[in-house]
């Protein structure tokens, strides 16, 4: 295995003749002399660019990130799986095309903050089982524009976005007794 060579640096060869000038050696015959490299030019500085007087007027505010998603509580969720607590509102988003289902759940979501409500189902379905499209081939053939199941993909990709902060606290998969894997439950930021 080879190494490529190393060179060295103005600080460490002045440290290397320090420490090698102090060191006398075993046999003069075999003294190591320091290999001299030539001096690099030191880079000359960066130029700023010009900025015309109109760009220096102009400053664009700095915008603070939208605060991160955070989970439900474990004694929120506990107490919904075990139904001793239900959820403000719901809202079923089958059949409804992707654009359908964002403009509702928008509107949802802005009804449900104005209202007060801290917890919300957002129903999306769990799309059609693979058995079922194995059997009726022509009920369920490939169609390139719409994919079963795709709001139950799609909507959590919604709820994340940083235009949603001002609205969504969290979301979460919902239990089994409000939906299971085709629900959500969300949390709604107080206005």
């Amino acid at each position: 295995m080879s190494r490529r060579p190393r060179h060295l640096s103005a600080e460490d060869r002045r440290l290397w003749t320090h420490v090698a000038a102090s060191v006398k050696p075993l046999d003069a015959a075999r003294a190591l002399a320091l290999p001299q490299e030539p001096e690099p030019a030191p880079a000359p500085p960066p130029e700023k660019p010009a900025r015309s007087p109109a760009a220096q007027r102009s400053i664009v505010p700095v915008v603070p990130p939208p605060p991160p998603l955070a989970a439900l509580e474990k004694g929120l969720k506990r107490k919904l799986t075990r139904g001793r607590r239900d959820a403000d509102a719901r809202i079923d988003l089958h059949g409804m095309t992707q654009d359908a289902a964002h403009r509702r759940l928008m509107a949802f979501l802005r009804q449900s903050q104005a209202a007060g409500h801290g917890l919300v189902i957002v129903i999306t379905g769990k799309g059609a089982p693979k058995r079922l499209r194995e059997i009726d081939e022509e009920a369920f053939r490939p169609d390139p524009y719409a994919s079963r199941g795709v709001l139950r993909r799609v909507v959590p990709q919604w709820l994340a976005l940083p235009e949603m902060r001002a609205l969504v606290i969290g979301f979460e998969e919902a239990a089994a007794g409000h939906g299971g894997a085709g629900a959500l439950y969300v949390r709604i930021r107080r206005p």
